[in-house]
């Protein structure tokens, strides 16, 4: 019985510490703010992601994340994919994260109000998605 015991426990113990936890992508640190230019606003959106898949070649890691940004305005109107890019990230050792950056300009034809910018942000390797958002506020100085 002590010999099924100890068996029954390595065997469980094997199997848990073998399989590894998928990797989830996750969004982070996400932040957004507007400077009034005079004749309409400079928008600065920021945030981070880790979890993604690296591929590994010739001792170098890499990943490829494509996003989106998406402007919800003081109306609740939404801009679909007011900024569309891909991020392709290399480096010589394991890539903790990668930070993703947007700036553009919004005219005069923007309101005044509190806006939201939305992340909609995809692991190309994985298909993974993730998704972040932030408020920022539009005011004449």
């Amino acid at each position: 019985m002590k010999k099924l015991f100890i068996l029954f426990f390595a065997s469980i113990l094997f199997y848990s510490c073998g399989k590894e936890e998928p990797v989830k992508i996750e969004t982070f640190s996400t932040e957004a703010f507007a400077y009034d230019i005079g004749d309409g606003w400079e928008v600065n959106a920021t945030t981070r992601v880790k979890g993604f898949v690296q591929k590994e070649e010739k001792n170098n890691y890499s990943a490829t994340i494509a996003y989106d940004i998406d402007l919800v305005t003081p109306a609740g109107d939404t801009v679909k994919a007011l900024i569309s890019r891909v991020e392709d990230k290399t480096a010589k050792e394991k890539i903790i994260d990668i930070p993703l950056e947007a700036q553009f300009e919004l005219d005069t034809t923007y309101a005044a109000g509190d806006y939201k910018v939305i992340f909609n942000v995809k692991d190309v390797s994985s298909n993974q998605t993730a998704i972040s958002e932030t408020s920022f506020h539009l005011a004449k100085d």
